[in-house]
């Protein structure tokens, strides 16, 4: 099952200059994922790359309806706090997404890295978009290379999580 799922992490923040850019990127990769077998794609919740990528899922269910959107959230009070556009447009994915996975009831401390740790340990390869050496998706992103999976980074500056090192997944994670 881990080497037909794919896991996303990236950072809340995108440059607007690049969100085109990094959609054609994204759906790309997506697409040469589902080529190679990858049918479950588990996304976080989170605002910016996060809901693009789950975005992006959604809208290839089009032409390929046998893949599934797998939201894994960190509690039920995720969006607290968030802008009411970015809160409805997380309902809309959330009410399309083909399941929904809590990994926390309430908010803690570590409920983040839980559900960072959750996406990776289901995953056969990672779709990341990482452009600083600390933080979350660093953190996600050194994860799972210690556990094997493969890694795209598909930030125009490639940065590597801090103890990085080259996989052999089996995957082929060149963007086409």
């Amino acid at each position: 099952m881990r080497k037909r799922t794919c896991c996303f992490t990236g950072h809340r923040e995108l440059p607007p200059a690049f969100c085109q850019e990094l959609a054609m990127k994204l759906e790309e990769t997506i697409i040469g994922l589902i080529e190679q077998g990858v049918q479950f794609y588990g996304a976080g919740g989170a605002r910016g790359f996060d809901a693009l990528a789950a975005q992006t899922v959604l809208n290839l269910k089009n032409r390929y309806p046998h893949i599934k959107l797998i939201l894994v959230l960190p509690c039920l009070t995720q969006t607290r706090g968030w802008p009411a556009g970015d809160v409805a447009e997380y309902e809309r994915i959330k009410a399309q997404a083909d399941k929904v996975v809590y990994t926390a009831q309430e908010y803690t401390r570590g409920c983040m890295f839980k559900r960072n740790r959750h996406l990776v340990d289901h995953s056969g390869v990672c779709v990341c978009y990482l452009t600083k050496k600390d933080g979350g998706t660093a953190y996600t992103v050194d994860y799972a290379e210690k556990q094997g999976l493969g890694i795209v980074n598909l930030a125009p500056i490639q940065i590597r999580a801090p103890t990085c090192k080259k996989i052999n997944s089996g995957y082929n994670l060149g963007v086409r």
